[in-house]
């Protein structure tokens, strides 16, 4: 059985914070610190009337109304974030609640959920999905899977120039207009304290540990993966979404998995003239030792036209939403995978059967790898994006603006705000029901 994405939408938050133009300034640090240390040139965020829910629902909507798909036709709900509000009732019950004042009938016979492990539950959701269409439960039904995330940072921690806030929409369905999904899958998986919020809206980072930790599962998940029969030789496929927290990590990423791909390979042969064959364990006395000759390896790989010219290809051009939204933790890596396939889109490549290598990872710790086959419908599915009308709209925050919005979001913080921006056509935060949930209306 053929199944995957039917269909895709993002919806990204209404303001944006300039980090080179706006926020070094105002930190009295150098702008390339974040263009070219971070890769990253503006944070999304949400105005005073947007949440995850919000942004899930609106982006749910237009996908739903685009693909004339009607919530008789939806048999289950599920969405990953890292920003819930209540630790009982699912954010995916909100969402539905906003669909319904839209949509002609209800999703009470829907199966409804939420997905919890950092940013990789995005891809659970999507593997949740697949693996209920697959098993034959969904009668005739699609799956509406939902990735929503408010990234936020206390203010001066190390990590509040990454924020972002957004959501990805996804219809997972039989014959599929965009990817369909491979049966291999790689999973790295080990307990690591590097990122958490133990009861706390912010989350603690061990920004050094943390960056050691996502290359580790990625290594890991991808040994997985060829385990279990996947194809990992780089030739193999067009493009490589890896979920990002920031391109700059995406960069370290990609050249220990282009490294790792090509061992034993002609691709190695080819390069051996240059810069000789990657170093073996049992070619050296200690593990350090072994260690230092790998990074050795791969600071010289980085530097040849085969590993330039391949990066270029599949891994780049999936980075140009994320420098322009920065991190939407459980929704990153599905960014990543729209952002590679508008730039193929808008460049006029040939996609049709060619082969995506998506690489997940959320913190705590686990990664995951699957590839996807692009379907011949995914030029009509891409062009009907609207991203960068949504880009070209957001306000621009001045500092002090961006200091009191980032206020409005902090949960230990009661501040009134008038919004930025009027909302239009959208579901938007109404205030307060009487046992202190959050309500939402749709605005004309």
């Amino acid at each position: 059985m053929n199944v995957g994405i039917d269909g895709i939408e993002i919806r990204t938050g209404r303001l944006k914070l300039d980090l080179p133009g706006t926020f070094a300034p105002a930190k009295g640090e150098d702008p390339g610190k974040y263009t070219k240390g971070l890769g990253l040139h503006v944070s999304a965020l949400p105005d005073a009337y947007e949440d995850i829910v919000t942004m899930a629902a609106n982006a749910s909507r237009r996908l739903l109304e685009r693909k004339n798909v009607s919530p008789a036709d939806i048999g289950r709900i599920d969405v990953a974030t890292e920003s819930a509000f209540d630790n009982s009732k699912p954010v995916s019950t909100y969402v539905a609640g906003c669909l319904e004042q839209v949509f002609d009938g209800d999703f009470t016979h829907a199966n409804k959920g939420e997905r919890k492990f950092a940013c990789v539950s995005g891809t659970q959701v999507l593997d949740d999905a697949f693996n209920w269409v697959r098993a034959g439960r969904s009668r005739g039904r699609a799956a509406l899977v939902v990735a929503t995330d408010t990234a936020l940072y206390a203010r001066d921690d190390p990590g509040e120039a990454t924020q972002g806030a957004g959501a990805v929409a996804m219809l997972v369905d039989r014959d599929p207009d965009l990817v369909s999904f491979g049966d291999a899958q790689g999973i790295g998986s080990v307990d690591e304290t590097d990122f958490l919020k133990p009861n706390q809206q912010f989350p603690s980072v061990d920004g050094k540990r943390s960056m050691q930790v996502y290359l580790a599962r990625m290594r890991e998940a991808l040994q997985d993966f060829a385990r279990n029969g996947g194809d990992i030789h780089p030739d193999t496929f067009s493009l490589v979404p890896f979920h990002t927290p920031f391109p700059g990590m995406v960069r370290k990423a990609a050249a220990l998995g282009f490294r790792h791909s090509i061992r034993d390979t002609s691709v190695e042969d080819r390069l051996a003239d240059q810069i000789g064959r990657q170093p073996r364990p049992e070619a050296f006395d200690d593990h350090e030792a072994y260690l230092d000759g790998i990074k050795s390896y791969t600071d010289e790989l980085r530097q040849t036209t085969t590993y330039e010219e391949w990066y270029e290809r599949t891994v780049e051009p999936t980075l140009d939403i994320a420098r322009e939204v920065g991190n939407w933790y459980s929704g990153s890596v599905h960014v990543a995978r729209t952002a590679g396939l508008k730039h193929a889109f808008e460049t006029d490549r040939a996609l049709t059967g060619k082969n995506l290598l998506v690489a997940s990872y959320g913190s705590g710790a686990q990664a995951e790898i699957h590839a996807e086959t692009v379907q011949p419908g995914w030029r009509d599915e891409i062009a009907q994006l609207n991203i960068d009308e949504q880009l070209d709209r957001r306000y621009d925050l001045t500092f002090e603006e961006y200091e009191a919005i980032h206020d409005v979001h902090n949960h230990d913080e009661t501040t009134d705000l008038e919004p930025f921006t009027t909302p239009t056509e959208e579901f938007v935060f109404d205030g307060w029901g009487r046992m202190g949930e959050r309500k939402y209306t749709y605005v004309e």
